[in-house]
């Protein structure tokens, strides 16, 4: 096999080009992207916060990070569908790994996730993070606004995260309501798809309810938050729980009557026009999962997000 790598995420002597590991075998990081710290010349990065203390129910999800990791390897460096392209003939992305955190001060969480980050960001590259429960995206709003300023949020969810946030608690529900009434995002522009709960506020955030996104395809969802978001910069923050639990068992919160995986990548994949600052995946909880059920779910959305910035580039790169 004089052609075939093994752990590429080690070994690799570039940041771009596709590796050939067996999919059952070799270093895990993210679709076996190199590990390294080096932001120069890189366009894409992918990081993992595994951090779970601010969950209301099951927790598990400082594991997510691992199990999307190891679940990319299905990814096995072929063209990528539905993208028709090697992501990372033209892209330079590396696997950043972890961040840090000290369980037993979860105070310092915040700041040290928004520190990090600002780091991966002011370098230029595009950061996709792997959670972790919903939480982190709260310093990571904080991070990407500081550079780009209030951001149109894009919010795949079963729930709203708008509730009160009784002085600055550790909570996992409360990030958007927080991040509205501190500007980080522009509400007239934001939209959540999927919600199945109800909380208090809506924020002035457009909602699609699950039955509703139930009734529509995904080219009109897709439609609907490029109709809301327009040209402005945005984040796009995927909590895997908005997909029904049939798609995704590993979560702390599950919700009966949620979407598809398929109809849900369907909709990622039309959003390519969008000015997309940075996203994640969060609340992919292994101890609940099922045959990676869930954990595949996560790494397809990381994947997709990946596709969206190398179509881009491709794009760009003809014109």
């Amino acid at each position: 096999m004089p052609a075939k790598t093994i752990d590429n995420a080690f070994t690799a002597k570039s940041i771009k080009g596709a590796a050939t590991d067996p999919t059952y075998a070799g270093a895990l990081s993210f679709m076996r992207r190199k590990y390294t710290k080096n932001l120069i010349g890189v366009d894409a990065v992918v990081w993992g916060i595994p951090f779970d203390a601010a969950v209301s129910h099951r927790p598990g999800t400082r594991f997510g990070p691992r199990a999307i990791r190891e679940a990319s390897t299905i990814f096995d460096n072929d063209p990528q569908y539905p993208f028709n392209l090697d992501l990372f003939e033209n892209m330079a992305v590396i696997d950043y790994g972890d961040c840090l955190l000290d369980y037993g001060n979860h105070h310092k969480t915040p700041g040290t996730i928004q520190k990090e980050a600002s780091k991966i960001i002011k370098s230029g590259a595009f950061l996709f993070t792997m959670g972790g429960d919903h939480y982190i995206t709260w310093p990571l709003l904080q991070a990407h606004a500081a550079k780009y300023g209030p951001l149109a949020m894009i919010q795949f969810d079963a729930h709203q995260d708008t509730w009160f946030d009784e002085e600055r608690r550790i909570d996992h529900g409360s990030f958007v309501g927080r991040a509205a009434r501190d500007g980080i995002i522009d509400t007239a522009h934001s939209i959540q798809v999927g919600i199945r709960t109800h909380a208090p506020d809506d924020c002035g955030i457009k909602m699609l309810y699950g039955h509703v996104v139930e009734d529509m395809s995904a080219t009109a969802i897709a439609e609907a938050i490029i109709t809301r978001v327009g040209n402005r910069p945005c984040y796009l923050t995927f909590d895997i729980d908005c997909l029904d639990p049939a798609y995704a068992p590993g979560t702390g919160t599950p919700v009966a009557g949620g979407p598809s995986s398929a109809k849900m990548l369907s909709v990622l994949q039309k959003l390519g026009q969008l000015d997309i600052k940075g996203a994640d995946v969060v609340e992919v909880s292994p101890p609940y999962d099922h045959g990676q059920i869930t954990a595949i779910a996560g790494a397809s959305v990381a994947m997709y997000m990946l596709g969206l910035r190398a179509q881009r580039m491709a794009k760009d790169g003809a014109g």
